[in-house]
């Protein structure tokens, strides 16, 4: 069990945001983990994967783990 945890902190750290920055706060790790463990669970340990369906489950998402990809969205694009 506690593997799988590390697996979700890593997984949802790199959802928030972009590869080349940090790996998103414990803030934003805490709004996403209940909705990976709720929607994506199929794809826990796969970092990757996490991402994905969270991203695809955008409507389903918990309001704070929606603004988390919200702010990972508008910040990458201001960047560019």
């Amino acid at each position: 069990m506690p593997a799988l945890f590390a697996a979700i902190v890593v997984a949802i750290g790199s959802a928030a945001a972009s590869a080349q920055e940090n790996q998103g706060t414990a803030e934003q790790r805490a709004a996403c983990t209940p909705d990976a463990f709720r929607l994506c669970s199929a794809y826990i340990p796969d970092p990757s994967g996490v991402e994905a369906c969270l991203r695809q489950q955008k409507s389903s998402l918990s309001q704070a783990c929606r603004t988390v990809f919200e702010q990972a969205s508008t910040g990458s694009a201001r960047s560019r």
